[in-house]
Order: structure tokens, then sequence, then C-alpha cells
């Protein structure tokens, strides 16, 4: 399979089935969040670690299972990421209660990071250097339609049998991407020679990761000022102090901090968190605004949304066939001055759902533009043997700009506009104050991109980078 002219496109195909589960499975369990609630009689903040501890259980492992994966194979350990997310799937249909369906959500989230871990650097190993950014393109059009399609597959599966189908739904999709990731991945050629696994930094790090999510969810909760918001934040500090200082000094460390002294990875991955971040809060806002600021019914309300991922999609295909006759530097600092201004229209006019839509629409082709691009840069800035750990990185900055889009926004429109009562002029002040707040987002994400290397000047070094990309 290796000589086939078309493994790279098989394996490319490969991946984006995992590309597309993971987003739609983290799109989708939103929306049977309130009859979780109500088939298990609990309360809203219980429910809510459904898709907490899915989160939490990826960020905190992805990077661990980029370099386990740098060392023993990341067709491997991306295989056996499929064979975790089927069962942990299996075994949410059958929770008998709210602990262990969150306890077999946080399975399912390792198997996630298992498949984060692994998925752009098995496109780096399977794809010729210069169809790199074509290839990338494609697996974030493949993310994009599963977080199109998550509330709308979502809801269909919700009237059809209640919410446990969402998750068996799972089970024959991962099956199948098990036998194609058999036959249809390459194995890595160059991995990491075998060294004990960094017990003090993977200590150090998982509560770090972990009490900072926690905090992130717990300010839009409860607010910036609450005790457990507040301990949160110390907790994850004081480990965060500890996990650097000990990778710093450790011979073989869990992460090589040396590898974000190169400037393309380390913008890039602050890009990263900063382009999720705007994606997730807007994803959060508008449904609440759309409802009840402009009484828009659900079904127009949900089309209206898909404007910015169907958007997102197109573009993100277009701009992987552009970043190899133009560079990554452009196409990044395009993209995010594209959603800094669509942004900042959104704040200053949504008065109609037409206008929404447009600027949903141009916010999505923004996202298509930035995100393939950033995730390229990095991908050909990386060493050949730290592929999986920077993969993991990457997937770690989309869980933490995730979680950040959610709590900053949740606390903004929870403080504008608290209770469901709220006032349709009360929903808009939150929704516009929450808009200035990603705008502004934006807009430092505009500084990071050039200073990752925009411009011209920019793309000469990413193309003469991408000679470097492992085979």
């Amino acid at each position: 399979m290796r000589s086939h002219p078309r493994a790279p496109g098989y394996a490319v195909a490969t991946v984006c089935i995992g590309a597309f589960m993971g987003q739609l499975d983290a799109s989708i369990v939103t929306v049977a969040l309130p009859s979780i609630q109500r088939g298990f009689a609990a309360s809203v903040g219980a429910v809510a670690w459904v898709g907490l501890g899915y989160l939490v259980a990826l960020v905190a492992s992805v990077v661990v299972l980029g370099r386990v994966s740098d060392m023993l194979g990341r067709k491997l350990i991306y295989l056996y990421g499929f064979g975790t997310f089927v069962v942990g799937s299996a075994l949410c249909v059958v929770a008998p209660s709210l602990g262990v369906l969150i306890a077999c959500r946080v399975l399912q989230g390792i198997g996630a990071a298992m498949l984060q871990a692994n998925s752009v650097a098995i496109i780096a190993l399977a794809v010729p250097r210069e169809r790199l950014g074509r290839a990338i393109g494609v697996q974030g059009a493949a993310q994009a339609l599963g977080l199109a399609a998550g509330p709308t597959l979502g809801g269909l599966l919700l009237a059809a049998g209640g919410w446990r189908l969402l998750f068996l739904v799972n089970v024959p999709t991962g099956l199948l991407a098990i036998v194609l990731g058999v036959v249809f991945l390459p194995r890595s050629t160059e991995l990491r020679a075998r060294a004990r696994l960094d017990v003090v930094g993977l200590a150090t790090m998982v509560p770090a990761i972990g009490a900072g999510l926690c905090a992130l969810t717990l300010s839009g909760d409860r607010g910036l000022g609450s005790r457990w918001t507040v301990a949160f934040v110390v907790i994850a500090v004081l480990f965060a102090w500890g996990f650097v200082t000990h990778e710093r000094r450790s011979a073989a460390p869990l992460v090589d901090v040396g590898v974000l002294s190169s400037r393309p990875i380390a913008f890039g991955i602050l890009g990263t968190i900063a382009s999720y971040a705007v994606l997730f809060g807007v994803l959060l806002s508008m449904p609440f605004y759309l409802e009840r600021g402009l009484h828009v019914g659900v079904a127009v309300g949900g089309v209206a949304l898909a404007a910015m991922p169907a958007a997102m999609g197109v573009s993100a295909v277009l701009a992987g066939r552009s970043i190899g006759r133009h560079g990554t530097g452009p196409l990044t600092v395009m993209g995010m001055l594209l959603i800094a201004l669509s942004l900042v229209v959104m704040m200053l006019s949504h008065h109609t759902v037409l206008a929404l839509v447009v600027e949903l629409a141009a916010l999505g082709v923004g996202l298509g533009l930035f995100t393939p691009a950033n995730n390229a840069a990095v991908v050909s800035a990386a060493p050949r043997q730290d592929a999986g750990v920077v993969s993991g990185l990457i997937n770690m900055g989309r869980g933490l700009g995730t979680a950040a889009g959610l709590a900053v926004t949740s606390l903004v429109l929870g403080s504008a506009a608290p209770g469901i009562g709220a006032s349709a002029p009360a929903v808009a002040r939150g929704f516009t104050i929450a808009v200035a707040m990603l705008a502004v987002v934006s807009m430092l994400g505009v500084v990071v991109a050039l200073r990752a290397g925009g411009g011209t000047a920019g793309a000469a070094r990413d193309l003469a980078s991408s000679a470097e990309v492992p085979q």
C-alpha cells in the first residue's frame, strides 16, 4: 500500500474519519444535555461534566500520548485510540447512572486524544511535501463538517431513539475506521528512542491542565471571584510552574520545552487557542441571541448558525490548495484579519438574521483560511522525531481555546442577561459584549500571526521549511 499511487489520499481520507468524529462528538452531546438531565434527574452543573469530563481528559492527555506515539509509532497509537473510543462509546450507551456516564466520557476523551495526537503527524508522514497544505485543508474541512453536523444529527437521533443513540452511532463507524486504518495508514519511519516515561512531568502537567480547565468552566458558572475558581487558578499556576521547572531540567522530558522556542510553533499554538476561543464563543452565544434576542425558531437558528462551519469547510479546502503557491504566512494573517473584521461588523450590526448569516459566513471563511495554514506552519517547523508531541500541542491548544471561549462567553452572557426570563435588550447587550471580547481576542491573534512570520518573508520561510516535512 505504501507504494500505491493513491496511498496518500487513502491515508488522508482515513484520518478525516477521526477528525469528523472528534468534532461531531464534541458538538452533538450539547444537544442531548437537557435529555440526559431529565433522564438522571441531575442538576445542570452535574450534567455539564458529561461534556467537561471529555474535554479535560482529551486536553490533559493529548500531549502525553503524542510523546508516546513518537516512541512507539503513530499508526499503532492511532488505531488503539479508535478502539478506546469505540469501547467508551459502547459503555456510554449502557451507562446506568450519571457518574458512570461521565467516567465513560473520560474514556472516550482519552481515545479521542490518541486520535488527535497523531492525525496531523500521520498526514505529514503520508503526504508529499508539495501536497501537505492541501491535505491539512481537507482535514480541516472534515472537522468543520463534523462540527456543523453535530447539532442537526443530534436532534434527529434524539427524536428517533433518545440520547443513548448518539453514542451508539460511534460504534460501527469506529470499527470501520479501525479496519481502514490497518490497511491505509502508513507506519512511522522515524521514531524517538524509547525512554522511561517522565512520571514527574505527567504528575504535574495533568493537574495543571485539569485545574485550569475547571477554573475556566467555573468562572462562567460562578464568576471569577468565587472561592472554587480562585482555588483552581492557584492549583493550575503552581502545578504549571512545577511542570515547566521540571521539564527544563529533565534528561528525557515529557515535552521538550525547547520545541516551543521555535517561533512558528509557539505562536502557531497561541493562534490555535485564539481561533478556537472565537469559534466556540460564537457557537455558544449565537443560539441565545437568535432565540431570545431576535425570537427566531430553533430550526431557523440552526440553519443560520450552520453558515459558519459550512463556509469554514469550503475555505479550508481552498486554503490548503493555496499553501503550496503562497506559503502559510499570508493565509494566517489574512484569515485572522477577516475573523477580526467579521466580529467587529457583527458587534456593530446584528439586527437581522440575514445580516448575521452573512457575518457568520465571513467569519467561517476567515477560520477556514487560518486553521490549515497555521497547522501546516507548525508541523513544518517541527523536528521529525517530535511530530507526535507537536501534533498533540496543536490539539491541546484547540481544547484550551474551546474551554476559554465557552467560559468567557458564558460569564459575559450570564452577567448581562441572567436567567431564562431575561429581556431581549439584555440578551442583545450581553451578545454585543461577548462579541466585542472575541474581537479583541482575534486582534491579538492578528499580532500573533504577524509575529509567527506573516507576509511575504514568512511565506518564503514556510516554503523553505516545508522541505523538511517528514516523508
